[in-house]
């Protein structure tokens, strides 16, 4: 039989180890603006707390995406992995704005900014958000969920580059409309980032086919299958945390054995493009009744 990952159980100890780091530093960077009476540290701490949130999410998620499949919920909770980014990225939109009309309100009137404090702590931002994107390095470019937190993490180091570079034009020669210009140009990279990954989200909770597939490409796959005439009823949609799902009714001429031959296309199918929970039905002689309700280009 067909055997596939499940995804690896050390996902929601990343996510759990990034969670807790993110929140730590948060914490310290929100005391470190009161002390200094710093209104760039604390608003970048107010966005870096919604951060948290978000990889909180994101860690719910790939703990529930660990469940076991149950008679009602037969899939199990893997999907949580697509509900977390659209979350996620509704957040990153919702601060990305807040930060651009607060760097446009400052542009009038920009506040001073002791650049020493923003420059070290915002350095301190940019290790612990690279080193925790680090954690999340392996498996984001086709994990949803992964790639919703990474992209966080690394926007998050973008914003504490900024920070202290602002921090150093400040210091160097006074220039304190640096804060709100690099806030501005940060929210807008967040932005343009977050708009992709909701788009990418809402198309993987619509049950989309996923980017990086093809579907003509597999559909002309199984027609060069041997014995197989038609292909119809073909659907592929994410089921989450990796992994991706097919079905397909195959018209196919051919006495062998269609066990095995179905064993070893489902092989091929995670092989060449990463399906690994196909279900292919193999039907027998001409077209059948509900191949014209559902005609799709190739079929027979």
């Amino acid at each position: 039989m067909h055997s596939h990952d499940h995804g690896p159980a050390n996902a929601t100890r990343a996510f759990a180890w990034v969670t807790l780091i993110n929140l730590a530093y948060t914490v310290l960077e929100a005391g470190y603006g009161f002390a200094t009476h710093s209104l760039a540290l604390l608003s970048d701490a107010l966005h870096n707390f919604g951060d948290v949130l978000g990889l909180g999410l994101a860690w719910g998620a790939a703990v529930l995406a660990r469940r076991a499949p149950t008679e009602r919920h037969t899939y199990g909770w893997r999907r949580a992995t697509l509900l977390s980014p659209l979350a996620n990225a509704l957040i990153l939109v919702g601060f990305s704005g807040a930060l651009g009309w607060e760097a446009i309100r400052r542009f009038g009137a920009p506040p001073q900014i002791p650049g020493v404090p923003v420059m070290v702590v915002a350095g301190l931002g940019i290790a612990v958000n690279l080193g925790a994107a680090w954690l999340l390095r392996d498996g984001h470019d086709h994990d949803l969920n992964r790639r919703g937190a990474f992209l966080h993490l690394v926007a998050d180091a973008a914003v504490s580059l900024a920070a202290v570079l602002a921090g150093a034009g400040i210091l160097a020669f006074g220039w304190n409309w640096l804060d709100p210009l690099t806030a501005l140009l940060v929210g807008i990279v967040i932005a343009v980032g977050a708009f992709a990954l909701l788009r990418d989200a809402f198309d993987a909770s619509m049950d989309a086919v996923p980017r990086n597939l093809d579907r003509d490409l597999v559909q002309g796959f199984l027609l060069e299958q041997a014995g197989v005439v038609s292909v119809h009823h073909m659907h592929i949609w994410s089921l989450g945390a990796g992994e991706i799902a097919m079905t397909a009714h195959m018209v196919r001429n051919d006495d062998g054995d269609h066990d095995a031959f179905i064993d070893r296309l489902a092989h091929a199918l995670d092989e060449r493009f990463g399906i690994n929970h196909p279900t292919l039905q193999i039907e027998r002689g001409g077209a059948c009744e509900h191949d014209r309700h559902d005609r799709a280009p190739h079929a027979h």
